[in-house]
């Protein structure tokens, strides 16, 4: 049986995903661990919700609780999906840990129609002066690895994703910059006062033309 959440039991970045779900539609979670946001939308807007995890345990938890969910690593297996498979595929703080994210994102665009991504900012006030000031590798709220046992092997900044999508000429439709505190922050421009100030960048695209 599938295990009934409320929006309180979903992290900042997941509810914000989650409110962006259309009732019914088709539905990838790619790193989807245990199936916290799958299952929400599934007791709550319909939908047909399929996942992709590439811990073992994750997908155990996941199908223990009534979920579509496969192993499977985002950079090997999307490019076995079909075209136009899915209404929308999701890929929340997961970007920074694969190996291809340019790969990643073309894939996720060709078998969706629209992606939305979430993924901690490198680029962070915080992050800037612990390696300023400090001279190590950063640990935050976001960043909560030590450099030596972290799965993250491809940082970002906000304007670095930003430059991405100019080069694969991915359509943005949605940007938001999350605080600490998960609080909203502008999102204009270059994106220069969020690279700054934002703790997470989380962004809804589709392909241009």
């Amino acid at each position: 049986m599938m295990m009934t959440l409320n929006n309180g039991a979903l992290r900042v970045d997941l509810k914000l995903i989650a409110d962006m779900i259309e009732p019914g539609s088709r539905v990838l979670d790619v790193g989807c661990g245990e199936g916290t946001l799958l299952s929400w939308l599934g007791q709550h807007k319909n939908v047909d919700g399929r996942g992709i995890e590439l811990s073992m345990a994750g997908v155990s938890a996941a199908v223990a609780q009534g979920l579509s969910v496969i192993q499977g690593d985002a950079d090997t297996d999307l490019k076995d999906y079909p075209a136009g498979a899915f209404d929308t595929v999701i890929l929340s703080q997961t970007l920074q840990a694969t190996r291809a994210p340019k790969d990643v994102l073309s894939n996720m665009l060709r078998i969706g129609r629209r992606a939305i991504i979430s993924f901690p900012n490198f680029g962070h006030w915080r992050v800037r002066a612990g390696l300023a000031i400090g001279g190590r590798m950063p640990v935050t709220d976001t960043l909560t690895y030590e450099w030596y046992d972290t799965p993250n092997i491809h940082f970002c900044t906000i304007r670095d994703f930003l430059e991405l999508c100019r080069v694969l000429n991915i359509r943005i439709d949605t940007g938001i910059a999350l605080d600490r505190d998960g609080g909203v922050l502008p999102m204009a421009g270059t994106g220069w006062l969020a690279n700054i100030f934002a703790a997470q960048g989380l962004f809804v695209l589709s392909r241009n033309g």
